[in-house]
């Protein structure tokens, strides 16, 4: 049986699949990254995982299978025709000949790209996007970003830059943001920016039921979680903050649907767990900026397979670059 290997890599965890050629996953492990052991470390533990989830797969299912291709979700800026990790700031990656160094480790065809366009990828193909021929897709989570899929091929811009929307500036924002601009989308708009607002906001002493929960002491111990928690039960700093968060998406959202007409929004992440409380402020924000001929036959809808669509969309681009280059 001939499977792909999709590995999704983050700065906290890796996880790596095996998925048949239509796109089911038939399995996955997860393990820690442990970026501060070095490149190195992280790449043999990315092979090493391959070939773990390879055998522990035969084994439990008695199927003999072939991996025929990898593909790996790498974050940050990322060269997938060169195979070099440009830039991976939380695993402190620069030029990194990934491409070169895992295809002698493993024998075996490996393909790179950045881990936002290959969730999105998966999600547009396989998940919530299937069906659609143009989809853009927002991950909201330690960061925001996004990406496009035409007629199944992802879009890439100059020097393979596009999709960094949450680095977007946006108007009553001033907080600095690490990539060196003030007023960046996600210093608010992401879940770590909505958990650090609530930090601060708790800290001078704002009325939250969340003061009870997250005494000072405790505060660090504060989660996007939490702050769903809090809506749930009426506290009105917590939907005053996801309302703000939720219309600031969708204000960022109604610059870029003018510019690529998608036909399909997904929202993923960990944006995607708030469900509603983060979706309805931002598709009044979004339809109310947009005009009509946008509006009428746009949907925005959260991912259908929040977990798995890094693991699919890196398993299935590496199957379409395998065949291309086999053509």
């Amino acid at each position: 049986m001939e499977v792909y290997a999709g590995v999704d890599v983050g700065g906290t965890n890796i996880v790596c699949g095996l998925v048949d050629s239509s796109g089911k996953v038939m399995h996955r492990i997860k393990r820690a990254t442990e970026a501060a052991k070095g490149p190195d470390a992280v790449l043999e533990k990315i092979a090493a995982m391959i070939e773990e989830a390879a055998v522990g797969y035969a084994e439990q299912s008695g199927t003999d299978i072939a991996v025929v291709a990898a593909g790996i979700g790498l974050p940050g800026f990322v060269d997938p025709d060169e195979g070099i990790a440009r830039f991976a700031g939380n695993l402190g990656w620069r030029n990194l000949p990934a491409v070169q160094r895992l295809q002698a480790r493993l024998n075996l065809p490996v393909y790179i790209d950045n881990d936002v366009r290959t969730y999105v990828y998966g999600e547009a193909m396989y998940g919530a996007g299937k069906g659609f021929k143009d989809v853009l897709g927002i991950t909201v989570g330690t960061g925001i970003a996004s990406a496009m899929v035409n007629n199944g091929k992802l879009y890439y811009g100059f020097r393979n830059m596009s999709g960094e929307l949450g680095h977007i500036v946006m108007e009553g924002l001033s907080d600095p943001c690490p990539c060196g601009l003030n007023g960046c989308l996600e210093t608010f708009a992401s879940a770590s920016g909505m958990v650090r607002q609530a930090k601060k906001a708790l800290r001078s002493g704002e009325a939250s039921i969340l003061q009870s929960w997250f005494p000072e002491e405790r505060l660090e111990e504060l989660s996007a979680a939490d702050l769903s928690r809090a809506y749930d039960q009426g506290d009105p700093y917590a939907i005053s903050l996801m309302e703000q968060a939720g219309a600031l998406l969708g204000r960022a959202l109604s610059y870029a649907v003018p510019l690529v007409s998608p036909e399909l929004v997904i929202i993923g992440g960990g944006g995607a767990l708030a469900g509603d409380r983060l979706l309805e402020p931002l598709k009044r924000e979004l339809y109310s900026r947009i005009l009509p001929d946008y509006r009428e036959q746009l949907k925005v809808v959260t991912a259908l397979y929040n977990d798995d669509a890094g693991v699919t969309g890196s398993a299935m681009y590496a199957k379409q670059k395998h065949i291309g280059a086999s053509v």
